[in-house]
């Protein structure tokens, strides 16, 4: 089996496009999800949150917005908080992979270029998009002004050195009908395999 990490800039359409390559039969698994199962309610990972950032759990939840405000800005925070999350959500993508049957895999994940985690898999794919986009997009999906935009994306590499590594890039700056044609053609690129239409 193909495994295939899948990434792009932040609100460049990452999971955009993994819901089209899950629309071609294609397996994916979203890391940021299993990111927040492991500091669900309960877990050992939200208590071990909670030891190093009490502020930050309230009624025995997360507050992500707290959370992620003090990781964008401190780096030595987010290297804390990766290392009671990424033990825990390697151990979950490992255990899906080992379950599924298919010629190839997604695993995709925001921050993929940035951990170094990309080596884990056969290829990466890129998503990305021109810069005035990926700000506008950031902008108007999270109501960001535009100094937190540029935090946000100072916390991420350049868009030009995710390119770098890829073994595949998706641009995503036109219209959704123009990101499926290109999804398409790509992923059976990348992965040998031709997409399977969804009917719906």
């Amino acid at each position: 089996m193909i495994t295939v990490g899948l990434t792009g800039g932040i609100a460049c359409g990452k999971s955009t496009v993994a819901a089209i390559l899950r629309g071609f039969g294609v397996p994916v698994l979203d890391l940021d999800e299993v990111g927040r199962h492991v500091v669900a309610p309960g877990s050992e990972g939200l208590a071990e949150v909670a030891q190093r950032w009490p502020q930050v759990v309230r009624d025995g939840a997360l507050d992500r917005k707290a959370l992620g405000a003090i990781v964008v800005a401190d780096a030595e925070a987010r290297r804390a908080l990766e290392a009671i999350t990424h033990p825990r959500i390697w151990a979950a993508s490992e255990a899906w992979l080992a379950a599924q049957n298919a010629p190839a895999a997604v695993i995709e994940a925001a921050l993929m270029v940035e951990t170094g985690s990309y080596r884990r898999y056969d290829k990466l794919l890129v998503v990305s998009c021109r810069p005035e986009t990926q700000r506008a997009r950031l902008a108007a999906r999270e109501g960001y002004d535009a100094e937190t935009v540029e935090r946000w994306l100072a916390a991420q590499l350049p868009l030009a050195e995710k390119e770098r590594l890829a073994d595949a890039i998706i641009r995503n700056d036109g219209a959704e009908a123009e990101l499926v044609e290109s999804t398409s053609q790509v992923w059976a690129r990348l992965s040998g395999c031709t997409p399977r239409r969804s009917s719906a």
